[in-house]
């Protein structure tokens, strides 16, 4: 059986959801059968940087940078398929990786 799996990764929690939402009615529209979006971890990363670089050496601030996931499996694709997915526009901060599983 074969398998087509989307990762789908951005900052913002919102923008993923939506554009989650907006695939899988692409999807559904082209009649294909559907697993997801299956919501992996957040990565969290985070970064500490001194406030001053000289004189106040002990105050530091922390930043943090967090990347939402999702995974949405689509069984049994078609070159249409491929089609629509290549054709859809996303907005800019969601990264979409395809593989075939």
């Amino acid at each position: 059986m074969d398998k087509l799996r989307l990762r789908i990764k951005s900052y913002d929690q919102r923008l993923i959801d939506n554009s989650c939402r907006q695939i899988i009615e692409v999807l559904e529209r082209a009649s294909a059968s559907v697993l997801g979006p299956i919501p992996l971890p957040t990565e969290f990363k985070k970064y500490t940087v001194n406030r001053s670089s000289f004189v106040y050496k002990n105050s530091r601030e922390q930043f943090e940078m967090r990347i939402h996931k999702r995974i949405i499996d689509i069984l049994n694709p078609n070159q249409r398929l491929m089609e629509s997915l290549s054709d859809l526009n996303l907005p800019a901060g969601v990264d979409i990786e395809i593989k075939m599983v």
